[in-house]
């Protein structure tokens, strides 16, 4: 069986994530206790106790990247043989990817990802930034309407093609309000903006994909497992092509629906960790089975349904 393990990015937190992983595996419960010793961050209030940060891009990103590694602990810790043959991740879970992979510690990872969320954030404060969700309208519509917009100096960008009939687009909060009923009229079954301060996979985080790059430089291993890349959906394992593609990542849309339909056929399952938002997106692209690894009893039953 070859098996690809799957994981989440932001958007996909809720508070409690990770609870059950941590009061029922003991390797869980220890890189929770390690990654807020090591960052000064109370993960245990931040995941499991209401709290005004979940929600702020430094805070989310670290908290959504360890409830995937605690998951991915349990599993590991109830059946260490099961291994990847390829890892993928949806935006910021691209780095749970790597660090799983081997390409970098998983205390350095939730370090970077930490950063990577400030970077983010500093870079959309100096603009009211925001992303919209449009859903069955074809990409190249979409993507037509963004670059008629654009010609008309507006900051508007495709950032994650999610699945057929989903996509995310990312710009000045402004100009994506503006553009709504363009949208609409184009066929749109609906439009909405989502609830985020951030502007991800545009040009508007170029700042912040050059400060990254230079973290990165310091934290990557040489050589890893093999990853898809959200920017090209193409495999990568070495230090110096994630510099690069990693630094892209930021200022580039999301190739999700083209990552997952480039593996399908390398793929018995797909398996995420920590959530269900990539499996439902995957129904929507691709026949194979992805099982959601949320809690301990999902773990149980999934090793179960596999028979090992």
């Amino acid at each position: 069986m070859n098996y690809t393990f799957i994981f989440p990015g932001q958007g996909s937190q809720n508070l409690g994530m990770g609870k059950d992983f941590y009061e029922n595996s003991k390797s869980a419960k220890e890189l929770l206790e390690h990654a807020s010793d090591f960052l000064k961050i109370d993960f245990k209030h931040l995941l499991f106790e209401e709290n005004d940060n979940l929600n702020k891009s430094q805070f989310t990103q670290p908290a959504i990247l360890l409830t995937s590694l605690m998951a991915y602990n349990a599993l590991n810790e109830l059946e260490p043989n099961l291994k990847a043959k390829i890892s993928l991740g949806h935006s910021l879970g691209e780095f749970s990817a790597i660090a799983i992979s081997g390409g970098l510690d998983f205390l350095e990872a939730l370090k970077l990802v930490h950063q990577r969320g400030l970077f983010m954030q500093e870079d959309c404060s100096k603009v009211e930034a925001g992303m919209m969700v449009i859903l069955g309208l074809d990409d190249d519509k979409i993507e037509k309407l963004c670059k008629q917009a654009r010609e008309g100096n507006k900051q508007i960008f495709a950032a994650n093609y999610n699945c057929e009939g989903q996509i995310v687009i990312a710009g000045l909060k402004a100009d994506l309000l503006a553009y709504e009923n363009e949208f609409k009229n184009a066929g749109a079954k609906r439009v909405m903006l989502l609830n985020m301060s951030v502007a991800s996979h545009c040009p508007l985080l170029e700042n912040a994909s050059l400060k990254l790059y230079k973290e990165l430089q310091n934290v990557l291993k040489p050589n890893f497992g093999i990853v898809i890349s959200n920017v090209n959906a193409k495999a990568y394992s070495s230090k110096e092509e994630a510099l690069n593609l990693l630094k892209a990542q930021l200022v580039s849309p999301v190739l999700y629906k083209q990552s997952i339909k480039a593996i399908e056929n390398e793929t018995s399952y797909f398996v995420e960790f920590g959530s269900k938002i990539l499996q439902g997106l995957n129904k929507k692209i691709t026949t194979k089975t992805t099982y959601s690894l949320t809690n301990f009893n999902d773990i149980e039953s999934f090793l179960k349904e596999i028979k090992l």
